[in-house]
């Protein structure tokens, strides 16, 4: 029987089905996150039952928790940003105290904080609440605070207050200041830099939080500036 005859056994759906990158990215993410978010938990635990001898241990821990920290916030952006694409990211508006949201974000980072000697100060009223999704803009503030907790000497000022209807939550620091590729107004749009290692992921996933909380005021926004009430930069949240 020639064998140019034979009936070829056609490869299976599954074999045929195409790869989908988006969707086996997000997993491996996700799955890099939970591991991230148990060593962090590790390196907390081990500061706290074991301090530093010297100040080049604490050094050295603070190091490894800011990196740690900040690997684990652009993986969490990363999710969420793949979420608002795929239109599955459920987002919950409620009301909430603003203070409490700050205090969580501030007291979520105080073992970086402490071990860089940073001062912060709150300027918010105990009584100002607002509508928002308090996970989505907790992640946001809590990427503000851990890029400002290596590029500020050793003040940070989170102030919020009501302006012309919106609610304005700002983040100054004492450093030197944002560059001036960033301050190209409400929507900064920079270019990738290898060499730095920045994506500008903190300052997209911001924004897109930020657009996600719509009324009839119109949509959140966010603003860049130098020269804030510290010195050095300030970076405000607008919440409709």
């Amino acid at each position: 029987m020639d064998s140019s005859s034979e009936k070829k056994t056609p490869a299976s759906d599954h074999d045929q089905m195409p790869i989908n990158f988006s969707f086996v990215l997000a997993s491996s993410v996700h799955d890099m996150k939970n591991s991230l978010g148990m060593l962090l938990n590790t390196v907390a635990a081990m500061v706290e039952n074991s301090p530093p001898k010297d100040d080049e241990q604490a050094k050295f821990f603070s190091t490894l928790e800011y990196e740690a920290a900040r690997i684990n916030g652009e993986l969490v952006q990363l999710l969420s940003l793949y979420r608002m694409d795929e239109k599955t990211l459920v987002v919950v508006i409620d009301e909430h105290h603003v203070v409490d949201i700050i205090e969580e974000q501030i007291a979520r980072n105080d073992t970086l904080l402490r071990s860089r000697n940073i001062q912060i100060k709150i300027d918010c009223d105990p009584d100002l609440t607002w509508y928002f999704d308090n996970e989505l803009i907790g992640g946001v503030l809590n990427n503000l605070l851990v890029n400002c907790a290596r590029y500020c000497r050793n003040q940070l000022l989170v102030r919020a207050t009501e302006e012309n209807g919106f609610l304005c939550i700002a983040v100054a620091d004492d450093g030197q200041g944002y560059p001036e590729a960033m301050l190209l107004g409400p929507l900064p749009q920079t270019a990738v830099s290898f060499s730095s290692g920045n994506t500008r992921l903190g300052l997209l996933f911001a924004r897109k939080v930020l657009e996600l909380h719509k009324s009839k005021k119109g949509q959140g926004y966010m603003t860049i500036a130098n020269n804030g009430p510290l010195g050095g930069g300030v970076l405000k949240l607008y919440l409709p």
